[in-house]
Parts: structure tokens; C-alpha cells; sequence
């Protein structure tokens, strides 16, 4: 009987873990990695949705030129993706 009322909790946090908190941190670390490696070119996407092409980047900030005469400086995590980047279900 205790050895049932203990594994169904186990149970619930290894479902858990596997399915909300495993695939959580392996996107963290993809995004994280994509940063990372950010160059002077590359044409992103913010997560507001902005669209441009890396012109400066810093240690926090990058510098994105949205038009000719646009660029804008935004913090580093807030860039979403790579824009030439294929969705993961497209895949």
C-alpha cells in the first residue's frame, strides 16, 4: 500500500520533467547557442516581431538595420531567430 501512495507521485514528476521541463531547457540552450554564434550579416527576427539584418553587435546589445535608414539597438535575447532559419516541423 505505501509503495503505491510512493510511486504515483514519482511517476506525475517524471512526466513532468520529461514532457514540460527536458524539452524546455534543450530550446533554452538552442537559443542560447544561436546568440552565440550571431554575426555581423545575418538577417533575424525579433519577438516583436521585427525583421532585419545584424549590422553591431555588443556584449548585451545588437545594432539591426530594419531599412536604409533605420537601424535600432536592441537587447541581445530578444532576438527570436535567424530569419533564413527553417521551423522545426518543417524540417
Amino acid at each position: 500500500m505505501q509503495l503505491e501512495t510512493f510511486l504515483f507521485p514519482v511517476a506525475i514528476i517524471a512526466i513532468f520533467y520529461f514532457l514540460l521541463i527536458l524539452p524546455q531547457q534543450r530550446q533554452a540552450k538552442a537559443h542560447k547557442q544561436m546568440l552565440s554564434e550571431l554575426k555581423k550579416g545575418d538577417k533575424v527576427i525579433t519577438s516583436g516581431g521585427l525583421v532585419g539584418e545584424v549590422t553591431h553587435i555588443e556584449e548585451d546589445f545588437i545594432k539591426i538595420k530594419l531599412s536604409d535608414n533605420v537601424i535600432v539597438k536592441i537587447v541581445r535575447e530578444y532576438v527570436l531567430k535567424k530569419a533564413d532559419e527553417k521551423r522545426a516541423d518543417e524540417k
